[in-house]
């Protein structure tokens, strides 16, 4: 499949079964602020070296990134909504984009809202077939930190493989932890899709 990066400056609309995953505007820096400052959040994603209670982002720099999101043509920012309550409840995120290997990474944080219902799982699955079967990405790849099993058990249901362990490349709360790196390529996904008939159901 050809590559095209467009469809990723073209921020999508991509709708499931039980989230709606739309562009992020300014207007969204508040609920993502009270997202990230969440400790679970913090401490599951590593986005700071213990866990507040507090978003370690200061709002009007989110205004200015949310603000942005659509301008950006080498990454896809979506935040993902709650169908059942109209809510944004976290984000999803493909950056770290390298055009010549047609690979990228991928991310993905909700909050308290969001969690114990599938609509992260949910959240991966659209995004992952839109950047296999409409941007045309060959490899998408991840990080999880070795003390967040629950994620790593979705990812793998998702077709991800373990590549290898950044061993106790985190440090929160004082403490050590190894990072596993993960990916799915596009053959895979492919592969996966076909077996279901279909897309991969959100649940």
């Amino acid at each position: 499949m050809t590559l095209d990066l467009g469809a990723l400056g073209r921020t999508p609309v991509l709708e499931g079964e039980l989230i709606r995953l739309r562009p992020l505007v300014e207007s969204d820096a508040e609920a993502m602020h009270e997202v990230l400052a969440d400790p679970e959040v913090q401490v599951l994603t590593g986005s700071v070296v213990s866990s507040t209670g507090t978003s370690p982002f200061d709002l009007d720099g989110l205004r200015a990134w949310y603000g942005s999101r659509e301008d950006q043509d080498d990454r896809l920012d979506l935040g993902v909504e709650d169908r059942a309550s109209g809510r944004l409840v976290g984000e999803v995120v493909l950056n770290e984009l390298d055009p010549a290997a047609a690979s990228a990474n991928i991310r993905v944080l909700l909050g308290p809202q969001g969690r114990g219902r599938g609509l992260g799982t949910e959240a991966m699955r659209l995004t992952l077939a839109h950047a296999f079967e409409r941007v045309g990405l060959h490899r998408v790849s991840l990080h999880v930190i070795s003390h967040n099993p629950r994620a790593r058990h979705v990812y793998e249901t998702l077709g991800f493989v373990h590549e290898g362990t950044l061993r106790e490349s985190v440090v929160l709360d004082g403490e050590r932890h190894d990072e596993h790196v993960m990916s799915l390529l596009a053959h895979e996904w492919s592969a996966l899709t076909a077996a279901k008939g279909a897309h991969p159901p959100g649940r």
